[in-house]
C-alpha cells in the first residue's frame, strides 16, 4: 500500500500551491494529499481545530502505511499543532521547509506597527518571535521524526529581508528553523518561496521521507 503525504502550504498561501510538489511526490510513489487553511482570519488553534477531522480520515484510510507530512513556512507550526492535539497513529516523517519555529522578525515588525499589523491577521501570535505560553504549549513536544530544510539565499538582499539576521531565506533565518529536537537539518541556497518548488528541495525531501535524514553528500 502508497504511503500518504500530507501538504501544508504556508501563510497567505493555498493548497493549489501544492500541486508541483504533490505531483513530485506521486512520481516517487507516494499518495499525496493537500490541505488548505486560512492563516489569516483563523487562529493557530482553530486551523487545527477545522483540519483535525479530515486527517482522523486520512489517517484511518492508511492502513499498514505511514502519513507523512511535508510542510512550507508557517504549515510547519500548524503540522507540530496539529499532531501535539490530534496526533495521526500512523505518524511517519515530517519535513519542514523555511518553517519560524522561532519566530521569525519580520512578524515582530509587523506586529509593533498599528498600521501594518493587520496584515498578520490571526497568525500573528504564531509567527512572532516572542509566543505567548499559551501558543508554545499549543505547539507541543517534538518527540516524532522531524527534518527541517532551511534556505540561505534570498531572491532580493534588501528591504524586508535586512530585518532577518543572516543567513536567511529573505523571510525566515536559518537560526530560526532550527529544533533542538530535530532528527536533521540542512541548509540549500534558496530563497524562502522556491523551498516547495526547487529540484534539490524534492531530492532531500524524498530522501528524508524514506531514510529519515537528508542526503547531505547531494546538497547544492
Amino acid at each position: 500500500m502508497k504511503q500518504t503525504v500530507v501538504l501544508l502550504h504556508g501563510f497567505a498561501g493555498f493548497a493549489v500551491m501544492n500541486r508541483p510538489l504533490g505531483a513530485m511526490l506521486r512520481r516517487a510513489g507516494y499518495r499525496s494529499v493537500d490541505f488548505g487553511y486560512d492563516s489569516w482570519r483563523l487562529s493557530l488553534r482553530n486551523i487545527c481545530e477545522n483540519l483535525a477531522p479530515r486527517l482522523e480520515e486520512i489517517d484511518a484510510a492508511c492502513g499498514p502505511g505511514r502519513l507523512h507530512i511535508v510542510c512550507h513556512s508557517m504549515g510547519g507550526l500548524v503540522a507540530r499543532a496539529l499532531i501535539n492535539l490530534r496526533r495521526p497513529e500512523r505518524l511517519g516523517h515530517v519535513v519542514m521547509l523555511g518553517t519560524p519555529n522561532g519566530g521569525s522578525e519580520i512578524a515582530d515588525v509587523l506586529d509593533r506597527t498599528a498600521l501594518l499589523r493587520p496584515i498578520l491577521g490571526k497568525a500573528a501570535p504564531a509567527l512572532v518571535t516572542q509566543r505567548t505560553a499559551e501558543v508554545e504549549a499549543l505547539l507541543g513536544k517534538v518527540d516524532y521524526p522531524v527534518g527541517i530544510i532551511a534556505g540561505s539565499r534570498p531572491i532580493m538582499p534588501y528591504g524586508a529581508a535586512r530585518l532577518v539576521p543572516s543567513p536567511s531565506d529573505g523571510k525566515v533565518s536559518v537560526a530560526s528553523t532550527r529544533l533542538a529536537e530535530a532528527a536533521d537539518h540542512i541548509v540549500l541556497p534558496l530563497p524562502h518561496m522556491l523551498l516547495p518548488y526547487h529540484a534539490a528541495a524534492h531530492e532531500q525531501i524524498r530522501h528524508f521521507l524514506s531514510k529519515g535524514r537528508f542526503a547531505h553528500d547531494q546538497a547544492l
